[in-house]
């Protein structure tokens, strides 16, 4: 007991820090439906009047069971969300020594949850989670029977709680058609942290006893598919070429002048790509005889103000530079650098947008 137990806290601890992340901004509600499968479990009655009845056995779950969860979360735009989440289920269980019966074990509890989402650069989005809550757990029509013929045991269906929690590993697959709705599967690892002790009751030569049975820690298996909406998701922008003119896109004295140059996440570096554009640019400004070319630079919002504004303003200076190792005159270039305040694709803040990440060079 004392490993699972250090497992799953490990667990909760070991949530990624350093994944790049497809971000949530913002509020969400998620749902899910799929099988359960709890894990032996041991278990001990005692009581006066139970006689042979007394002693150390398991519940057992052959038949598996039901699981669902509800939730309603928020993303921070970074990876990273928090989430509160009730869940149920459903289990046909089986008694074996003490005596042997069955009945129904139904669990519900309430769960703390935050989750991680993993930039794989793909149609889908790996996630992983942990949570803590608190679970309840009730035996409905449960009976047992004590060995060598024992009377009837019959189980108390009073509910009883315990400290839970949980992990989770799961993927989701976003619907281009509809923004903010995903399909999700998950697997989860739930379990209780603490014995749960039911009321039992037996007749024997005519007077009624009463005694208990004590489960120790339910640990659960489970898989679940279901679906997650984020609200407010706006549909994903066309992406524009990182090639040549992007008048339809940004507004520029006429559309054979104007050049967009695109930049990784918080990069300032010219890639391959960038200096080609760069290097037409150039090479058109001598051919129009053009006597002031605007360079200007710009960031998307996943940063501070003050820090998008320095990273916008090295990105223009390196496009500058390079305007002018091509042989345009450097007194002919005009630098400005814009920070997060002129996005050409509006989003909310913290939110890491290809197309904002951008030096715009003007020929006049």
């Amino acid at each position: 007991m004392k490993l699972r137990n250090a497992l799953l806290a490990a667990t909760i601890l070991a949530l990624p820090v350093a994944a790049k992340a497809q971000p949530i901004s913002g509020l969400y509600v998620a749902g899910g439906l799929g099988g359960n499968y709890l894990l032996d479990t041991n278990a001990s009655v005692n009581g006066k009047g139970f006689n042979t009845g007394r002693g150390s056995g398991k519940i057992t779950n052959n038949n598996g069971g039901v699981a669902g969860d509800v939730s309603v979360g928020y993303g921070l735009g970074n990876g990273l969300r928090l989430e509160l989440e009730g869940n149920g289920i459903d289990s046909h269980v089986n008694i074996k020594s003490p005596g042997h019966g069955g009945g129904t074990m139904f669990s519900y509890g309430v769960f703390g949850n935050a989750l991680y989402d993993i930039n794989m650069n793909g149609p889908v989005v790996p996630y992983v989670g942990a949570g803590v809550g608190y679970e309840w757990t009730n035996f409905s029509g449960g009976q047992a029977y004590a060995p060598g013929g024992n009377p009837v045991m019959n189980l108390s269906n009073t509910a009883q709680g315990a400290i839970a929690a949980q992990g989770i590993l799961g993927v989701a697959f976003p619907i281009s058609a509809a923004p903010g709705l995903a399909v999700t599967a998950e697997y989860r690892f739930v379990a209780t942290l603490q014995d749960e002790k039911f009321g039992a009751s037996t007749i024997y030569n005519g007077a009624r006893y009463n005694g208990q049975l004590k489960v120790d820690n339910q640990y659960n298996n489970q898989l679940l598919v279901g679906l997650r909406y984020a609200f407010g998701v706006a549909p994903a922008p066309v992406m524009a070429a990182q090639t040549t003119q992007a008048a339809a896109v940004a507004p520029a004295p006429a559309p054979a002048r104007s050049y967009l140059v695109f930049f990784d996440w918080d990069k300032a570096d010219l890639t391959a790509r960038a200096q080609q554009i760069i290097a037409e640019a150039a090479q058109n400004a001598t051919r129009v005889s053009a006597t002031k070319i605007d360079v200007a630079g710009h960031a998307d919002s996943s940063g501070t103000p003050a820090y998008n504004q320095g990273l916008s303003l090295r990105r223009a200076n390196n496009v500058a530079a390079e305007l002018v190792r091509l042989g345009v005159p450097k007194n002919e270039i005009a630098i400005t650098a814009y920070g997060d305040t002129k996005p050409l694709v509006p989003t909310a803040p913290g939110v890491r947008e290809p197309q904002n990440r951008r030096v715009e060079i003007v020929l006049h």
